[in-house]
């Protein structure tokens, strides 16, 4: 098992900064990707980036704003958001994937980012 833990979430005004973190534990070995999902409330949870042995993709609404990062000797997971906006607001989920098969997918709890002036 994996457990996923994060922090930095809380409430910004637009054109704010934000800085989530999530660290993993456990059974790491064979995680090869990590990510960061989002929800809005009414709204299915949405990709927001991901980070792959190095190779980073992004959703197209936050290119340019966020960027994701991987310590791998911390065994954690960043989520630099700059350049907030209110439709950023949503509950932030990290994301970890073992490649199989079998293929296991491991989330943390959720943590929320408002962003309201």
């Amino acid at each position: 098992q994996v457990q996923l833990v994060e922090s930095g979430g809380g409430l910004v005004q637009p054109g704010g900064s934000l800085r989530l973190s999530c660290a993993a534990s456990g059974r790491i070995v064979g995680i090869t990707t990590m990510g960061w999902y989002r929800q809005a409330p009414g709204k299915e949870r949405e990709l927001v980036a991901t980070i792959t042995r190095g190779s980073t993709n992004y959703a197209d609404s936050v290119k340019g704003r966020f960027t994701i990062s991987r310590d791998i000797a911390k065994n954690t997971v960043y989520l630099q958001m700059n350049s907030l906006r209110p439709e950023d607001t949503a509950v932030y989920y990290c994301h970890a994937r073992r490649d199989g098969p079998p293929t296991y997918d491991y989330w943390a709890q959720g943590t929320q980012v408002t962003v309201s002036s």
